[in-house]
C-alpha cells in the first residue's frame, strides 16, 4: 500500500505542475487563476487513497484522473458563484468578479472538458467503466444544483429532498472519487461498490457539517463569517429540520427569516432570531447526531471490504478528518 505521506506529496506536484493551454489568455488564465486559490483537494486525495488499496505506485493512470475530479469540482464551483451572486471564493474574488459572467461561464465550460482531458489518461482497460462513471455523476451533480435552485422558491422543503440534493450536488463525485481510485487500481466490482457508498455517506455527512458549521463554527476554521446561509434562506439541513419540528414555532421561524438584510445590523439580527429558534428545538445537536450517525454507516462499508487494519485506518482518519471540524 502507498503511504499516506507519498499521497500528500502527489498532491502537492500534481496541482502545483498542473497546466492548461495559453491562449487566448482571457479564457485560460480563468481557470489557472481558480486552481491557483487552493482548496482542500477532497476529492483527488480520496481517488489516489482508494487506487492506493490496491496498488503499490502510484503513476499517471491514477494521478490524472485524480486531477480531474478536482478540476470538475472547479468547473462547478465557478459557475455555482455565478448562479448565487457570490462576491468571494476562498478569501479572494470569484471568477466572475474578477473578470465578467460571460468569461465565467466559458472558462467554466472549458474546464469541464479538461477535466474530461484528464480522465482520458486513465487506462484503456477501464477507460469505458470510468467514463461511464464520470459522465453520470457530471450529470448528477448538474441535477443536484437545478435542485438546490428550485428550493430558493420554496419556503420549506421535506428533508427526504434535502437529502436527495445534497446527494447530487455533493456526495456523488465525492463517490464518484473513491470509486475512480479503486477502478483504475484492479478492484473487484463488490469492493469499488462498497467505496462509492463509504464516499456517498462521507459526502452527505460532510455537506451537513457544513450547513452546521455556518451557523455554529468558529469563523477561523470555518474561512468565512458565520450566518450566511440564515441571510439568505438558503435551505439547509438545520432549516429543513427546523419546520419539521417547528409546530407552534413556525410562525416565528417564518418571522424570523422574513427579517430584512439592509444592513449588518439587520443581518445580525436575523442571525440570532434563526439562531435562538435553531437552538430551542435542538437542532444543532441533532445535526451533529446526523453526521455521526452517517460517519458511522461510512464506515461500514469499510469494515465490510475485510482490509489489513492499515489499510482501513487509512478510511478512517481520511472520514475523520473530513467531517471532524464540528468536533
Amino acid at each position: 500500500m502507498i503511504q499516506e505521506k507519498h499521497i500528500e506529496d502527489a498532491i502537492r506536484d500534481l496541482f502545483g505542475n498542473l497546466k492548461f493551454t495559453a491562449e487566448p489568455s482571457g479564457l485560460y488564465d480563468p481557470l489557472r487563476y481558480m486552481m491557483e486559490i487552493g482548496g482542500k483537494r477532497i476529492r483527488p486525495r480520496l481517488c489516489l487513497i482508494a487506487y492506493s488499496l490496491f496498488k503499490d505506485t502510484l503513476s499517471e493512470e491514477i494521478l490524472s484522473p485524480a486531477a480531474a475530479m478536482e478540476v470538475f469540482h472547479s468547473f462547478t464551483l465557478i459557475h455555482d458563484d455565478i448562479m448565487d451572486k457570490a462576491d468571494v471564493r476562498r478569501g479572494v474574488p470569484t471568477v466572475y468578479r474578477k473578470w465578467d459572467e460571460n468569461t465565467a461561464i466559458l472558462s467554466g465550460d472549458v474546464m469541464s472538458i479538461e477535466s474530461y482531458k484528464l480522465l482520458a489518461k486513465a487506462p484503456a482497460s477501464v477507460m469505458k467503466e470510468a467514463l461511464d462513471l464520470f459522465s453520470t455523476t457530471a450529470a448528477q451533480v448538474c441535477e443536484g444544483q437545478q435542485y438546490d435552485m428550485d428550493f430558493e422558491d420554496m419556503q420549506s422543503v421535506p428533508m427526504e429532498d434535502y437529502l436527495k440534493m445534497i446527494g447530487l450536488k455533493t456526495a456523488v463525485l465525492i463517490a464518484c472519487s473513491a470509486k475512480m481510485g479503486a477502478l483504475i487500481g484492479g478492484a473487484s466490482e463488490r469492493e469499488c461498490e462498497l467505496l462509492y457508498r463509504y464516499g456517498y455517506n462521507l459526502g452527505l455527512a460532510f455537506q451537513i457539517a457544513d450547513d452546521w458549521l455556518d451557523t455554529y463554527g468558529d469563523p477561523a476554521v470555518f474561512g468565512k463569517a458565520i450566518g450566511g446561509d440564515i441571510v439568505n434562506n438558503k435551505k439547509t439541513w438545520l432549516l429543513t429540520r427546523a419546520f419539521e419540528k417547528a409546530g407552534d414555532m413556525r410562525d416565528e421561524l417564518m418571522g424570523a427569516m422574513s427579517i430584512p438584510v439592509l444592513s449588518e445590523e439587520h443581518k445580525a439580527a436575523k442571525i440570532e432570531a434563526v439562531k435562538g429558534i435553531y437552538d430551542v428545538l435542538n437542532i444543532g445537536e441533532e445535526a451533529k447526531q446526523e453526521i455521526t450517525m452517517l460517519h458511522g454507516q461510512a464506515l461500514g462499508y469499510v469494515s465490510e471490504l475485510g482490509l489489513a487494519p492499515g489499510a482501513e485506518a487509512v478510511l478512517k482518519n481520511y472520514a475523520t478528518k473530513l467531517i471532524g471540524r464540528n468536533k
